[in-house]
């Protein structure tokens, strides 16, 4: 355990600081502190509160006049004075004295090229061992020449804000200076605040200082040829699932990094959605929930231990988090060569988009700023059910930057190294939601493997003239009625009417949002018949 004085670290006079203690001591200190219960896998079973997914209103940036001109300001990234941040800041400081505190001197960025160093202040035990799952752990010796963090991150869920005195928008706030490389999370106990506040950093500092692509993505590749793929996609999409291949080594399940060397994971970890976790239809992250892990929101037995991932009387969202190295067929450095395929994955709930369809650099640029998905249960606060949406690059709410500089990295990338990129429909099919049913995970696996393998390109292919896409015919392993949408619906009239609406809001969010991306972009979209 190393030792850290409460100046080292900027607070005032917490009780105690823990730093770097290993998960068996986390996972000690967060029971003993009543922080959560130990399952029959041992891992540590947490609720979070209200706060049981990410609170997109409550996020702001500090607006200094070194940022200023590089942020995308606007609904998602929203600013804020740094006289609002310094004193919340100063206040969760002061709720920390006489309390214990909890330090991980961690890293984001498998590729040591590229790595930035992340100090993550806890006060909760069971956030400190989430975090230490998620990140990048340093070697021994890495962690001996630490010296000063490129970030520092306080966390402290038991500060509550006051929205009248510090000018928040509720109790929760989640706020990122990029300007004094520090970061705050007050309110929430959400820990999945944590890792995207550092994904958030990542996507502003990786394009402007390293010339490299931040993906909202999963990845894995071929273990025999090195291939790699990645896989775009909101939470609940399919990312984890999807890249967790046993046939396949996996990289990461969330975000990547695209360099001029290759693909790396920021994390070291995986943060998997538990909701109807099966042991038969998801084994990798199903054995995954073992000691160590931490476990959000599954509702426990508390005489058996027994974990019921068919509950969702807490949320839709209930989470577990681990080290990449549970997965049994995971890589342990976190890096891979050049991606040979993309994936866009989208849950369709209009039931309309194709299951699989090809992409053009320039449709590929166009659905890439589009990111049209449905948010899915659980994943933001007050989503219920299906809502479809427009989440620009499969991660508006973690992108601080014009659009435009990430998809035209993105179309050089592709045009570059002659990546291939489709799109994938996880959402459903027969029908919009409440109507037809979700398309099954055989079929989107198969599509996938498909284009991982090439042999989709072996089918013929049918213009998809509304959406502007190119269908394949035959996929193997896949009933050939469900590929073309329209044929699914028993009321064909309806599937036209639901469609053109889809294409009409395709279209006026990108007028609305895009207006200055490239003619030829903009041509790539779907079109009025």
């Amino acid at each position: 355990m190393d030792t850290y004085s409460p100046e080292e670290l900027g607070l005032d006079s917490p009780a105690k600081i823990y730093a770097n203690l290993n998960p068996p001591q986390l996972v000690e200190a967060a029971l003993r502190r009543g922080e959560g219960k130990l399952s029959t896998t041992g891992a540590v079973v947490v609720t979070t509160g209200k706060y049981t997914g990410r609170s997109p209103d409550d996020k702001f940036i500090v607006d200094t006049p070194g940022v200023h001109d590089k942020i995308s300001w606007g609904k998602v990234n929203r600013p804020v004075s740094r006289e609002v941040f310094e004193n919340i800041k100063k206040q969760m400081i002061e709720y920390l004295n006489g309390k214990e505190v909890f330090v991980f001197d961690g890293m984001a960025g498998a590729d040591r090229k590229y790595t930035r160093k992340f100090r993550i202040i806890n006060e909760l035990a069971s956030q400190n061992l989430f975090i230490h799952q998620l990140l990048v752990r340093p070697t021994e010796e890495e962690l001996k020449d630490y010296g000063d963090p490129d970030y520092t991150v306080l966390c402290v869920p038991g500060f509550k804000c006051d929205p009248e005195k510090d000018h928040t928008h509720s109790e929760a706030a989640i706020i990122i200076d990029y300007e004094a490389h520090y970061i705050i999370i007050a309110g929430t106990g959400y820990a999945g605040e944590i890792k995207k506040s550092v994904f958030s950093t990542m996507n502003y500092v990786m394009p402007l200082e390293e010339n490299v692509l931040p993906m909202h993505s999963s990845a894995n590749m071929d273990p025999v040829t090195g291939d790699s793929a990645v896989f775009f996609g909101l939470s609940g999409t399919g990312k984890t699932t999807l890249s967790a291949d046993p046939a396949r080594v996996l990289i990461g399940d969330d975000e990547h990094g695209w360099s001029e060397d290759g693909i790396f994971n920021f994390e070291g970890g995986c943060y998997a959605k538990c909701i109807n976790l099966d042991k038969d239809a998801e084994p990798e992250i199903y054995g995954a929930v073992k000691f160590g892990s931490v476990v959000e929101n599954v509702v426990m037995d508390d005489e058996t231990r027994e974990l019921d991932y068919f509950d969702s009387s807490l949320t839709e969202n209930t989470r577990c988090s681990y080290p990449i190295t549970s997965i049994s067929n995971a890589t342990a450095d976190g890096v891979g060569g050049i991606p040979k395929v993309i994936i866009f994955l989208t849950a369709d709930a209009y039931g309309v988009l194709p299951p699989i369809s090809k992409l053009s650099k320039e449709a590929a640029m166009y659905h890439f700023v589009t990111g049209f998905t449905s948010k899915l249960a659980g994943t933001e606060r007050g989503i219920k059910e299906p809502t479809p949406t427009f989440s620009t690059l499969f991660g508006q709410p973690f992108m601080p930057l014009n659009p435009r500089v990430y998809a035209e990295m993105l179309g050089e990338k592709m045009e570059k190294y002659k990546t291939k990129v489709y799109l994938v429909n996880t959402g459903w099919s027969g029908g919009s939601y409440g109507t037809g049913a979700r398309i099954k995970l055989r079929y989107t696996r198969a599509m996938v493997t498909a284009a991982l393998n090439g042999s989709i390109e072996n089918a013929d292919f049918r213009h998809d003239d509304r959406f502007n896409l190119d269908v394949p015919q035959s996929v193997e392993n896949v009933p050939w009625e469900i590929l073309n949408p329209r044929d699914t619906w028993e009321d064909k009239d309806a599937y036209d009417k639901t469609a053109d609406e889809l294409a009409e809001m395709f279209r006026e969010n990108f007028e609305t949002k895009y207006s200055d991306m490239p003619e030829e972009v903009k041509a790539a979209g779907p079109r009025k018949l």
